[in-house]
């Protein structure tokens, strides 16, 4: 089915990046956050361990990155935001509305997504700010700030949110680039750092068997449906966020490469966060800590790297302290880098779709998350795992699939493929190029469809 042309002269005037090592580390910085450092070790101590870390970077390679191909394409190839993106793809009217709604329902998934990363990113601020406070006398403002109670988490979500609207309302290269390309470096620092000292720590080996050698007998349906919803989580796929990403990219970019090196980082990240935190967690249990419950289960799943962690570093004495701030500090950074990009693909769909500044749909999408926040943060347990289990297991996965299916059939095969030469003029001569066009158009989409029902 033949697409419409690109729009150009929003090309002409769009905002971008500066290089291409400035695109991979904010690119890298979306699918770097907690999905990789609080959500991705905690199903991996709760889902068979390696069993589980092998099912996800099987997943990763095999279909978040043909999807992260597919969305930078998108929207580099249109240049404009995620909504206008895929209107455009098609001439037909009905695919037209169709994909304007599709392209409706991810801006407001991701809204849903930074509202819930909001609340644990509020909970890392209170735990990185709780012993500075501390420290300066402030005993039970300290202790206020990590008492998870309805208050504390509403006003430290609402300050996360501030953070990243000072970050977003810069714009592309003077704020989301920026802070970016400062950000990742000292995220990556940080966490090698923690790494060496864990597993110093007694019951870390333990811990590094559980992570390193698999259980077959775990994998279930269930158990690759949620790796399949942590890889796309992790990536921010499904919900706009690389396809106005990638309308910043370059026209001389290599997609595929840059595609492949945000997907090695993001997943090696995620990789090295377990190394960290699933020894950690058997450090803890050595320490007398409670990490699983009587039927295997792990206590408290959402709020386990703030009870048990803590607790660890505790009883490590003073060096538990240094270790702490350095920890949470690296989650504090991590939710930051993801949390920009969240805000950025509705910020690009105001400011593209209704002509308002950057700083006032800045401000309204800011409003309006602060307004979800708020909701759930005093309707906590009906809505806060409800909303996490939506997006990240159904919505992101489901998005996923069609964009694969906007890209593989509504941008003909020899668009795609001028579009992918401007960066790689041999691509057509590839192994790349001689199967992801039609993996993207029916083995994705198949596959991802087949592991979303098997779940049902």
């Amino acid at each position: 089915m033949p697409s419409t042309t690109p729009t150009t002269n929003a090309s002409s005037i769009r905002a971008g990046f500066s290089s291409r090592l400035g695109f991979i580390l904010a690119a890298a910085g979306s699918a770097v956050g907690l999905g990789n450092i609080w959500s991705f070790p905690t199903q991996v101590a709760e889902n068979g361990g390696a069993a589980f870390v092998l099912v996800y970077l099987l997943l990763s390679l095999g279909l978040a990155y043909p999807v992260l191909v597919a969305e930078l394409l998108i929207g580099r190839y249109q240049q404009r935001d995620p909504v206008t993106a895929l209107e455009q793809l098609s001439n037909r009217t009905v695919i037209q509305h169709f994909s304007r709604i599709i392209g409706i329902a991810a801006v407001f998934f991701v809204c849903l997504i930074f509202c819930f990363y909001s609340i644990v990113s509020g909970w890392l601020l209170g735990f990185t700010l709780s012993p500075v406070i501390n420290s300066l006398g402030f005993e039970e403002t300290s202790q206020w700030l990590t008492s998870f109670s309805p208050a504390s988490n509403w006003l430290l979500a609402l300050v996360f949110i501030v953070l990243t609207y000072s970050v977003v309302v810069g714009g592309v290269k003077k704020g989301i680039e920026r802070w970016s390309s400062r950000l990742m470096p000292l995220l990556v620092l940080l966490l090698v750092g923690l790494i060496l000292s864990m597993l110093k720590q007694d019951g870390a080996m333990e811990g590094l068997q559980h992570y390193l050698l698999p259980d077959f007998d775990r994998i279930d349906s269930q158990l690759v449906m949620r790796a399949l919803g942590q890889s796309f989580f992790s990536m921010s796929l499904g919900v706009g966020v690389m396809i106005v990403y990638g309308s910043y990219l370059n026209r001389d970019t290599n997609l595929p490469v840059t595609a492949l090196q945000v997907c090695l980082m993001d997943t090696g990240i995620a990789f090295l966060a377990g190394l960290l935190i699933v020894p950690a967690l058997f450090v803890a249990q050595h320490s007398g800590i409670t990490i699983f419950s009587a039927d295997g289960q792990l206590a408290s799943s959402d709020t386990l790297v703030f009870q048990v962690l803590p607790a660890l570093f505790n009883n490590m004495g003073v060096s538990g302290s240094v270790v702490a701030l350095a920890f949470f500090t690296l989650m504090s950074i991590a939710a930051l880098t993801s949390s920009i990009s969240m805000l950025e693909a509705p910020v690009a769909s105001l400011t593209e779709r209704m002509g308002m500044t950057r700083k006032k749909a800045t401000r309204l999408i800011s409003l309006v998350v602060m307004l979800l926040t708020t909701i759930v943060v005093f309707n906590f347990d009906p809505l806060f795992s409800f909303i996490v289990t939506l997006t990240t297991q159904y919505a992101q996965p489901i998005n996923s699939l069609l964009f694969c299916l906007f890209a593989g059939w509504l941008i003909s095969r020899n668009q795609k493929l001028k579009e992918i030469k401007n960066g790689w003029p041999e691509a057509e001569n590839s192994l790349f190029w001689k199967i992801w066009p039609w993996y993207i158009k029916v083995v994705c989409p198949i596959l991802i469809a087949a592991i979303i029902l098997s779940n049902f």
